[in-house]
């Protein structure tokens, strides 16, 4: 732990030279040559942001300080994080595929990039660990995770370039190309440490092969698991705190507080979509490639409409190379912010994307429009036009059918009266909804019925994945029909949001605990319900052990099976999991009566759109 620095105590302030950092000023000059090193700052900033950092570390230098003899190539430069990655990590990229996991702990680009560089000192995790370290030691902040990351994140907003600047600069370059100006746009999220590239790269990532295709596998260990009840009660809650929620525009360089992360190096770019006033900015835990959150400039709930398609397919118009889309705009079968309408987008190719046509599909009046409906666990019509109007009628078409869509021989209402949700009760004689009741606020009915949409170019033409969605519940599924059932909670509890509809699976992070604890059992000969912390896998183990032998303690007693063995099924069980609980969320299952059931729908949207 370091001590408390005050002026005149250090042997050599303006030292950043060897393997460590050796006091305040050591710190704040490492910071601001990253800086420098990354072009957050240009060399007319530095005795500027030093002053700053100085300030916010409540630090008083000697009068030999100085920051006027670092550039941005000398050797303190500080280690590109990309350069170091974690074996464990797949690089989640669109330009290799998207789907080869990384097994080493240098990938060959990334080795390059830190020869061309120089040999590197410092990290910037270890910066910042260290001025933070010291900052709680002399009691200008306190200790704990909350606290420090408001802090750092304090210390990183004295190097981030204003908002305006940002502006400018992605401006300049997309004049040149869209990719050139995303480009810059996510290396400075990365860089200004908005995106904390250290702890997003402990996520644990892998593909599993499933009969839809090769499916994306993360266990988050940066973001914690939510509660869907919890998710649909943030919906009725008086939101009176200053910024409504953590995607409003005020957000931009916001101090936080300790039940609000600091907002002091995000940076947004302002768009017009629908001819309003929309942002984009990119996420902090970057699931996927350059990860980006497009908002509303309004704190509005989300809602799908219209609007919601033209607004996906003019964001495909401005950036082609990214896919984009939205949540569902009902608890259940929404994200975890349904309070603040928004998409989530990024370069990558999910395996939605991928994924082929089961069979074709042509609407009367839309004949331009190709449609079908994909090879995919969940209930998705695919339309594809060079037309990005003619895509916006037609899926506005099905989304109005949908909305007022019932088949109760699978259990598909569109609304239920609040005070009836059941099939039976429906069945017994309890009225069903007509379109007049859906529309008027002054009918008391529960809408269930409601699309995830996905837009992205293939060439010339733009696409429009529909994903038919129902969040009604029955006291047999309290938490959704179609929603993981209580037979997957072990691996998957949480609502499935867009990013897990489109193949790639956010597990929560209690799951590395639980499987370590799990191949020991193994391993142990112990009978895995016996043990509380991991008793809710014992079914699913007795499933795994039947399917693998190879997992019987006999096997791997005598050496037949490696921990590597272990791993490798662990895993692959798991992602077969998630593809069930994909299956699970389908509103027309891949069976014939699902089949039939989803022909039914769409003869009529036939009979609509003639």
């Amino acid at each position: 732990m370091c001590g408390v620095f005050m002026k005149g105590e250090l042997m050599n302030e303006n030292s950043i030279s060897g393997s460590n950092l050796r006091s305040t000023a050591d710190g704040i000059r490492a910071l601001i040559s990253y800086g420098l090193d990354k072009n957050l700052i240009g060399a007319d900033d530095r005795v500027y942001a030093s002053n700053l950092l100085i300030d916010v570390m409540r630090y008083e230098p000697s009068s030999v300080f100085s920051v006027m003899d670092l550039t941005a190539n000398n050797d303190s430069r500080v280690m590109d994080l990309t350069a170091n990655n974690d074996s464990r990590v797949t690089d989640l990229t669109a330009d290799n595929d998207s789907r080869v996991m990384n097994l080493t702990a240098d990938n060959n680009s990334s080795a390059s990039d830190a020869q061309a560089r120089s040999a590197p000192v410092y990290e910037l995790e270890d910066i910042l660990k260290y001025l933070l370290d010291d900052a709680v030691a002399r009691g200008v902040t306190e200790d704990g995770t909350a606290s420090r990351d408001l802090f750092d994140t304090r210390l990183m907003g004295c190097l981030t370039p204003r908002p305006s600047e940002v502006i400018r600069q992605f401006n300049e370059l997309y004049k040149d190309s869209p990719q050139k100006a995303t480009d810059y746009f996510y290396a400075l999220s990365r860089d200004s440490d908005y995106i904390r590239t250290y702890r997003v790269k402990k996520d644990l990532k892998w593909i599993t092969k499933t009969k839809y295709g090769d499916l994306d596998i993360t266990v988050n260990l940066s973001k914690p698991e939510k509660d869907p009840k919890a998710i649909a009660a943030a919906l009725t809650k008086k939101q009176d705190s200053y910024p409504k929620c953590l995607l409003c525009p005020e957000n931009v360089g916001y101090a936080g507080r300790l039940d609000h992360p600091a907002r002091e190096t995000i940076r947004l770019i302002p768009l017009t979509l629908g001819g309003k006033q929309w942002y984009m900015q990119y996420s902090p835990y970057v699931y996927y490639n350059e990860h980006c959150i497009v908002l509303s400039g309004e704190h509005v709930p989300m809602k799908i409409d219209h609007d919601t398609f033209v607004r996906l397919l003019e964001f495909t118009k401005l950036f082609p190379h990214y896919t984009i889309g939205s949540n569902a705009d009902l608890p259940i079968v929404g994200g975890s912010i349904l309070t603040h309408e928004h998409f989530q987008g990024g370069r990558y190719t999910f395996a939605m994307a991928r994924a082929g046509i089961r069979e074709a599909l042509s609407f009367a009046g839309y004949e331009d429009v190709t449609a079908g409906i994909v090879e995919w666990p969940m209930s998705v019509i695919r339309l594809d036009s060079d037309d990005p109007c003619r895509l916006t009628e037609l899926a506005d078409t099905i989304l109005t059918s949908w909305r007022n869509y019932s088949d109760p021989s699978v259990d598909i209402l569109a609304a239920t009266p609040a005070d009836c949700s059941s099939t039976e009760q429906i069945k017994n004689g309890a009225s069903k909804p007509d379109a007049e009741h859906l529309s008027s606020a002054k009918q008391n009915f529960i809408p269930h019925n409601t699309i995830t949409p996905i837009a992205r170019r293939r060439g010339d033409m733009y696409e429009l994945d529909l994903v038919l969605r129902n969040n009604r519940t029955t006291d047999e599924y309290p938490l959704g029909i179609f929603h993981p059932h209580n037979e997957l909670h072990h691996i998957k509890k949480e609502n499935i949001g867009l990013i897990e509809v489109m193949g790639l699976a956010v597990l929560p992070s209690r799951l590395l605990g639980e499987m370590e604890q799990l191949k020991k059992a193994l391993r142990d000969g112990t009978d895995v319900s016996t043990i509380p912390a991991i008793s809710s896998h014992a079914a699913w183990t007795e499933e795994i052990i039947d399917k693998h032998p190879e997992l019987s303690y006999d096997y791997i007693s005598s050496g037949k099976t490696s921990d590597d063995d272990i791993d490798k099924i662990l895993r692959d069980e798991i992602g077969i999991v998630f593809s069930k609980v994909l299956e699970h969320c389908g509103v027309f299952k891949d069976t014939r009566e699902g089949s039939d059931a989803f022909h039914r729908f769409t003869n009529s949207i036939r009979r609509i759109s003639s």
